[in-house]
Parts: structure tokens; C-alpha cells; sequence
């Protein structure tokens, strides 16, 4: 199906907000701290709005599913992209890193899941490139290549992988309450590297404003659409919008940092929205696969 505009705005203003966001927490608090506080309250956060709402959870083997879903794309993607932050990668550069989402989705999907995208979403995917490409090209080469890249790239690889694996295995759950899993399942591994990392605490009052707003809007509201974005529309299509998030991620960088973007990203940001009006138009055609109709069944009747 076709992406719902509201998923739209809201993915692509909150995963881009959630960049700077994420930054300013890391100037004040150590990154797995940081994370450490994030996932356990947006998952209490979460949890209490499905209660709430009476929402289905996961059952049987969702569960399980619904655990690796969050592992891939919280801690890994979270984990690893903060500490590059941490270490030096600016919120803009982490977002353009991740902005390669769609090339890596391309890949998963085709190997694991045998869909072939159309004309237009081939095209689609072809701007996001260039999009990226456009406003990636001149901060690669000021920064160039570290280990706090090569966390950032293995952020990319969580994010992605996540995403497809909830296509292929987490298609039937409710985004709410496998959303709130994934963030408790998470928090196991950054409690642990929180016990063993000093907090380095900087101006607590900024530090408690920036991570409140992260929970809010990028952990507990900013997951959950993502999620249902992709139970409705597919992995592939939802991760064209990250060929906008990185220049939104700028813009939010100079309201709230004071970081000016160039002219890179501009245009990155224009020559994105193109991508995803494009490319988020276009259906996927699947091959069937030996394993296809097992697992649907399968996946029916937990």
C-alpha cells in the first residue's frame, strides 16, 4: 500500500528532530546512559499506552520476533550511531549515514524477502542516491573515515535489517505494544555498558529537556509509526523517507544547535523529496518462494 501522508510528516520530522536531539543529550550524558534512560522509559511509556489502549501483544513465536525487531533497530541502531556521536559524528552526518537506509533495504528485501521494485521505484531509490550523495559528499571528506564512521555504518546495518525482518516475520503485530518489547529488550545491553561506563555528567537541566523530548517524540511516538509505517506499506518504501530526514536532521541541528546547513544539503533535501514522492508511489512486484505460503499460514494463525 501507498504510504499515508501522515506517516510521511511524521517520520520524517521526528527521526529528523531525534538527530540533534540525540545530540544535545550526548553533550551533557555519556551515550549508553543516555540510552539506557531512553529505552527504559519510553518502553514503560509504551507499554502503559497499549495497557491502556487494550492492544493486542505479540504471542508465541511474535515474541520472540518482536525481540530481534527491537535489538537490530533500537540498540544496535541507537547504540551504535551515539557512541559515533559521542566520538565525534555530527547529528547531520549520523542522519546522512543512515540515509543510506534504502540502497541497504533494496539488498535485504531482494535476498530475503524476493521482491523486485518497479521502474518507479527504481527510480525512486536512484534519487535518494543522489540526494544522499549530494549532501553526504563534502562532510565525508572533512571527516573522513574512523571508527565512529564505521559505528555509524553498522547503525545503517541494524536500521535496515530491522526493518526488513519485521516485514518478514512481524507483518501481523500491533506496532504499540511490539514497539514497547523492543525498547525493554534493549535496554538489557545498555544497563550493562552503563554499569561499566562513568556517566560524565554535564548540565543536568539540559540533559533532562533534551532526552524528555527524545523519549516523547522520537522514542516512544517516532518508533511506533515507523512500525506501523512499515506493517502497512513495507520496508522498502518507508526507508525512501530517510533520503529527507538527513537535511530536516540539519535543519533541527541549526534551530537547536546552531549548526548552519549548506548548500549540499539543501538541495540534498529537495532533490529527497522527489525520491520519495517517486519511489513511495511505486508497488513492489514479489516472487513467490518455496517458503512463502508456509510462513504466511504460519504466521496467521499465531
Amino acid at each position: 500500500m501507498k504510504l499515508r501522508a501522515t506517516h510521511i510528516i511524521l517520520i520524517v520530522v521526528l527521526y529528523g528532530l531525534g538527530y540533534p536531539l540525540g545530540a544535545m543529550a550526548l553533550g551533557e550524558l555519556s551515550a549508553p546512559w543516555v540510552l539506557s534512560i531512553r529505552f527504559v522509559l519510553a518502553a514503560a511509556l509504551l507499554a502503559g499506552a497499549a495497557a491502556f489502549g487494550r492492544r493486542r501483544w505479540p504471542r508465541g513465536r511474535q515474541w520472540g520476533h518482536a525481540i530481534v525487531v527491537g535489538l537490530l533497530t533500537q540498540a544496535v541502531q541507537f547504540g551504535c550511531a551515539y557512541e559515533g556521536m559521542r566520538e565525534g559524528v555530527s547529528p547531520t552526518l549520523t542522519a546522512l549515514v543512515i540515509a543510506m537506509n534504502p540502497l541497504v533495504t533494496a539488498v535485504l528485501t531482494a535476498s530475503w524477502l524476493g521482491e523486485r521494485p518497479t521502474r518507479r521505484g527504481v527510480v525512486g531509490l536512484a534519487l535518494g542516491l543522489v540526494a544522499i550523495g549530494v549532501a553526504f559528499a563534502g562532510r565525508v571528506t572533512a571527516t573522513g573515515v574512523d571508527a565512529a564512521l564505521v559505528l555509524t555504518l553498522l547503525a545503517l546495518l541494524g536500521m535496515s535489517a530491522g526493518g526488513v525482518y519485521q516485514q518478514r516475520f512481524l507483518a501481523a503485530a500491533d506496532p504499540l505494544p511490539a514497539s514497547a518489547i523492543g525498547q525493554f529488550v534493549s535496554a538489557m545491553p545498555m544497563l550493562i555498558w552503563a554499569a561499566v561506563t562513568p556517566p560524565d555528567l554535564g548540565d543536568p537541566g539540559l540533559a533532562l529537556a533534551s532526552m524528555g523530548a527524545m523519549i516523547v517524540l522520537s522514542a516512544a511516538v517516532g518508533t511506533t509509526v515507523y512500525m506501523a509505517a512499515v506493517r502497512r506499506s513495507g520496508a522498502a518504501r518507508v526507508s525512501l523517507l530517510f533520503a529527507v530526514i538527513p537535511s530536516v536532521a540539519a535543519l533541527f541541528g541549526w534551530l537547536l544547535l546552531g549548526q548552519v546547513p549548506g548548500q549540499g544539503v539543501i538541495l540534498g533535501l529537495a532533490i529527497g523529496a522527489i525520491a520519495c514522492a517517486v519511489g513511495g508511489s511505486g508497488d513492489s512486484r514479489r516472487r513467490p518462494t518455496a517458503m512463502e505460503h508456509p510462513i504466511s499460514a504460519e504466521s496467521r494463525a499465531q
